[in-house]
């Protein structure tokens, strides 16, 4: 008896010293705070800075450039997102003109104008055109679009009841004074080019390149001249059922190709300081604005009310072709911020996320990236940039490329 005792006290300590580790498994085991684990991260270049300026489209897609020459093995090159945008800024400015002020004129702009710009000009690299010569070391366009807009609009009213001959040569100055003198020539790696020579010694072609997205009030398989504000130039681009869609995303990754992203981010379930982007199953009122600037306006009381609390994972809605297309129609997903996805991993339950670069710095949980759920890309996408051969081949079979 006095042995038995013994041995339930033992049995007892032992329970009792054992008991932290115990609680502390389960604690990990049942833990709902994001947690992810990377399961394909593609090479990619460091987080650059857009600042203060809505260049996105231009930094997200040159990202992805840069992401396709080390694919190819051509090496880390930095290039110049400056010099796309001054090309399509003084395209733009003759749209605008020849349409009487009618089409937008911002800084903003999509995936395809930098695809047209390698096709049209070449491409530079940063340091023959960093686009920094106004005073400041990281880029501030506030001045820069406000004063090209203005000298546009005094354009628009033709003055002179006829358009002189000076104009191009007008705008072309502002440029020069903001973002710097075009070079006609430059010294790379103890090379001399020109913009056309560089970007044929980088082997991209242009015509490698096709944007796709996924509406329903537009044919499947077929290009359309997608509607959102910063489509100036009129691009046209592949439609496919949402489920194609996000075949193609996921075949580009696993066959080491990356993807430019563009989304709607002014979204509650957006929460890029926590390194984060869902849609949660439960609706709350949606967030106007986009863009990093809108947000750093708040305090952090004011943005803690305008999101989510995503401390834990959260159920996510299933999200379908009918939902996506009604979002577009009714606003409620606008054409925002161009990102990179370079990867994908899981969370500790097993869901997937897409893995993007984004243009912000490296200020955030995850040092400038964030992982994004299934249904957020499914839901919020308004279309992506990747090489041909990143499609499926059934997929362009249909689509005739």
């Amino acid at each position: 008896m006095k042995l038995l005792k013994e041995k339930s006290i033992i049995w007892l300590l032992s329970i009792a010293l054992l008991m932290p580790f115990f609680v502390k498994a389960q604690d990990t085991k049942t833990d709902s705070s994001y947690q992810f684990t990377l399961v394909k991260q593609l090479p990619y270049t460091p987080v650059k800075n857009q600042f203060r300026s809505g260049t996105c489209w231009s930094f997200s897609a040159i990202s992805f450039i840069e992401s396709e020459l080390l694919r190819k093995g051509k090496g880390e090159y930095d290039l110049s997102e400056m010099f796309c945008v001054r090309d399509a800024y003084e395209k733009k400015a003759e749209k605008y003109l020849r349409m009487g002020g009618t089409t937008n004129f911002s800084g903003g702009g999509e995936f395809h104008d930098v695809i047209h710009t390698l096709r049209d000009r070449g491409l530079m690299p940063e340091e023959a055109y960093p686009g920094l010569d106004y005073g400041e070391k990281n880029h501030v366009h506030g001045e820069l679009d406000a004063v090209a807009k203005a000298y546009m609009d005094a354009l628009i009213k033709n003055p002179n009841k006829k358009i002189s001959t000076a104009w191009m040569n007008g705008f072309k100055g502002i440029m020069d004074a903001y973002l710097g003198h075009v070079p006609e020539n430059f010294v790379y790696k103890d090379k001399l080019y020109t913009s056309r020579s560089f970007a044929e010694s980088l082997g991209l072609h242009s015509e490698d390149y096709v944007c796709l997205t996924s509406f329903t009030h537009h044919p499947f398989y077929k290009t359309f001249i997608l509607e959102v504000p910063d489509n100036w130039a009129w691009g046209e681009i592949y439609n496919v059922p949402l489920d194609e869609l996000m075949e193609i995303i996921d075949y580009a990754l696993d066959k080491g190709y990356t993807v430019g992203w563009a989304s709607d981010v002014s979204e509650k379930g957006f929460a890029y300081n926590k390194g984060v982007a869902v849609i949660p199953e439960t609706d709350v009122t949606e967030l106007s604005g986009a863009e990093k600037a809108r947000w750093e306006k708040l305090t952090e009381k004011e943005r803690n009310s305008q999101m989510y609390n995503l401390d834990r994972v959260v159920p996510e809605k299933k999200v379908t072709q009918e939902m996506r297309q009604k979002e577009f129609d009714n606003l409620q997903t606008t054409d925002d911020h161009g990102m990179h996805i370079v990867g994908y991993g899981n969370d500790q339950f097993g869901h997937k996320y897409y893995y993007v670069k984004n243009s912000w710095g490296g200020d955030n949980k995850f040092n400038g990236f964030f992982y994004a759920s299934v249904p957020f890309v499914r839901l919020k996408t308004i279309d992506i940039l990747v090489h041909k051969e990143a499609i499926p081949t059934a997929i362009k079979k249909k689509l005739g490329i």
